[in-house]
């Protein structure tokens, strides 16, 4: 028998690559099978056999790695949507937004100054300038660049206001304050400031950028910045007034805001204002980058205003009565100058008056135009409108006869004369020679077959003269007087109106009145514009004022002869107006007067109007004294001289000849049964 084999033992391969933990056995052979395996050495430890596990033995543990996967995929997806932000915010700014943000930065990088327009000038009739406008600054301030942020100083504008409030003479305290206002980019810290007060300023700013620009250098951005760099300037105008307070009444003033204020500044101020420019340039610490470039809008120059006014004139009525007033210690004062041909007025002066140069002296009564803007119960001087209704309606003629008592009894009023007197026996030219208010009722009496008839008529030829209506100036502030309609009439009104008491008018509207008899009854709406001159030197004539024919001219060249005898009879009233080698025809007025604060007759209006040379009327000068209060207080005592010395002084500034031929008088008295 062949000798017994030992039992075959299973030798583990090595392992297959993809295989965890499990090897296949390599293929026996019968040279394999019949070896054993040499001993292992001692000492070394055995090697766990590999194979499959026994029967019965727990398998053993598999570590499962996680799956990548699905947190790339998030991390992408993250990754994606920030990407996607950022590419969205980037679109936004430099396509959908790209304007806004360009205008941000262009509003941070550049300045828009406004250029002002220079204002149109104000002159009178020959050119010379009445108002006008000369170069000056606004000084303004960015208070941004005055923070701690900024300007690297803590107190800037305190320092900046300390150096700037004796240039500017404002309060250290009130710069300050502007300085600091929080959130702010603009500030006027002083308008209207001349061309000296900023190169002050200017010489200053550029000391002080020099150090900075030299502690800058040394420290580097740390370093303070100057602290007036936030200072600037906008070129501004200033408005003067070279004759001081000649016609300062008619040309107003400007405001602080520079718009006018009153007077003619204000009635054409859109006018003379102009169109404001703007430019825009680029700027850095406050200073201007030349090399950037600048975009302007030039401004348009205002309207030139020709007045009618003659400067001269204008003085020679200003001093006259300014003179008077002073020394009849009155209220206030006018005179007024018209040519009767063309309505124009050639002066309108006011007394007091102010400067409008320095407005902080003027008295705030005293800045208005009361010529046009007092209404004043005229007085006597209106009797002439009395007569030219009697005339015109053929009620007397000037020969006429009217027997005067000292008192006449109408209504439930006992009326009376300015003086006692016994029974005149007057023509009607006498009555307004004497200006009898006794026999102007009388008179009047006769327009109508009842009182009321005579009332209506009277009132329709006191509104065609212009009373209660406006001038036709549109001046600012202008008065149309008082005139009730006839039915509202009280009993007393009935038999004062005729000679002047119970209606109310302004100094122009009594002018205008003799004017009108003066150009043969024909009524010319008073102008006070010649024309305007715009920028490109072009002068438009103002429109031609209204005509109305208001009394025939018969009728006005017999009131025109009546009105010589107030001045030229020795009966007359204004004998003080007469002018040598010069026949004149003038009317006196003295009212009892309206106190304004009592609404109680108080004091004295005193006037005279009239025209010469009588017999080729071309001037007409009207004069009213309010309240006087020293001396005498009649018309033809305090204004008969005023208007003598103007109406002398404008004959000969407009060479006006003298008198050709003598007047033929009129009777003023007439003998009881002749």
């Amino acid at each position: 028998m062949p000798p017994e084999q030992p039992p075959r033992r299973r030798v583990p391969g090595p392992a297959r690559s993809g295989s965890a933990g499990r090897s296949r056995p390599e293929p026996r052979s019968a040279e394999r099978s019949s070896q054993r395996p040499a001993p292992r050495p001692s000492g070394r430890p055995r090697r766990p056999a590999q194979g499959r596990p026994r029967r019965g033995a727990r398998p053993p543990q598999r570590i499962r790695l996680g799956n990548h996967r699905p947190r790339l995929r998030l991390v992408s997806l993250g990754l994606t949507l920030v990407m996607l932000v950022f590419v969205v915010r980037l679109l936004q700014v430099q396509a959908v937004d790209a304007s806004a943000y360009t205008a941000k930065a262009e509003k941070n990088r550049y300045a828009s100054v406004t250029l002002a327009a220079e204002r149109g000038d104000i002159t009178d009739r020959a050119g010379v300038a009445l108002a006008t406008s000369v170069d000056a600054h606004d000084i303004t301030a960015d208070p941004k660049m005055f923070t701690p942020e900024d300007s690297n100083v803590a107190d800037a504008p305190r320092q900046a206001a300390a150096l700037l409030a004796p240039i500017l003479d404002k309060e250290p305290e009130t710069l300050a304050k502007q300085l600091s206002a929080p959130g702010s980019r603009f500030t006027v810290l002083a308008h209207r400031q001349t061309p000296q007060v900023w190169n002050q300023i200017k010489d200053l700013k550029s000391v002080l950028a020099e150090k900075a620009d030299k502690a800058r250098a040394a420290k580097g951005d740390e370093a303070p910045a100057s602290v007036l760099a936030g200072v600037f300037q906008e070129p501004s105008s200033k408005r003067v007034y070279p004759n001081g307070n000649l016609a300062a009444g008619i040309l107003g003033y400007v405001n602080a805001a520079g718009h006018g204020g009153g007077g003619v500044e204000s009635m054409f101020d859109k006018r003379l204002s102009g169109e404001n420019g703007e430019i825009t340039y680029a700027h850095s610490g406050g200073r201007r980058v030349p090399t950037a470039g600048s975009k302007e809008t030039p401004a348009v120059p205002g309207t030139d205003i020709e007045l009618t006014i003659d400067r001269d004139i204008q003085w020679a009525a200003q001093r006259a009565i300014s003179d008077q007033v002073a020394e009849s210690e009155a209220d206030r004062g006018y005179v007024i100058v018209q040519n009767t041909r063309t309505g124009e007025v050639l002066a309108m002066a006011n007394a007091p008056g102010f400067d409008p140069n320095d407005l902080s002296q003027a008295d705030s009564t005293s800045m208005g135009n009361a010529a046009l803007q007092d209404a004043f119960e005229p007085g006597s001087t209106s009797k002439v409108m009395s007569m030219a209704a009697v005339l015109e309606e053929e009620a007397a003629v000037p020969g006429t006869h009217v027997t005067v008592p000292n008192r006449l009894h109408r209504g439930d009023r006992l009326f009376k004369d300015d003086i006692d007197h016994p029974t005149w026996y007057l023509t009607l030219n006498g009555v307004l020679a004497k200006s009898s208010n006794i026999g102007t009722i009388l008179a009047t009496g006769q327009l109508g077959k009842t009182q009321p008839q005579a009332n209506q008529v009277l009132h329709s030829y006191l509104r065609k003269f212009g009373i209660g209506s406006p001038t036709g100036l549109n001046y600012p502030g202008e008065t149309q007087g008082i005139l009730a309609d006839p039915k509202d009439w009280s009993t007393s009104q009935q038999f004062t109106i005729p000679f002047g008491q119970g209606l109310s008018v302004n100094a122009m509207q009594a002018a205008s009145v003799y004017s009108t008899i003066a150009n043969g009854g024909v009524r010319i709406e008073p102008t006070l514009v010649r024309g305007t001159e715009g920028p490109d030197g072009r002068f438009t004539p103002a429109p031609a004022p209204k005509k109305t024919r208001v009394v025939s001219e018969k009728t006005a060249k017999t009131l025109s002869a009546m009105l010589e005898s107030v001045v030229g009879d020795e009966a007359g009233t204004g004998t003080k107006a007469r002018i040598p080698g010069y026949r004149v025809a003038g009317k006196t007025g003295t009212a009892n007067r309206v106190d304004p604060e009592t609404g109680r007759y108080k004091g004295y209006t005193a006037s005279f109007a009239g025209f010469a040379p009588a017999d080729d009327p071309q001037i007409t000068v009207y004069c009213a004294i309010q309240n006087p209060t020293k001396g005498s207080y009649f018309g033809g005592q305090i204004c008969g001289p005023i208007y003598k010395e103007v109406m002398e002084f404008a004959l000969k500034s407009l060479q006006v000849p003298p008198t050709g031929k003598k007047s033929d008088p009129m009777p003023v008295e007439f003998k009881p049964g002749e």
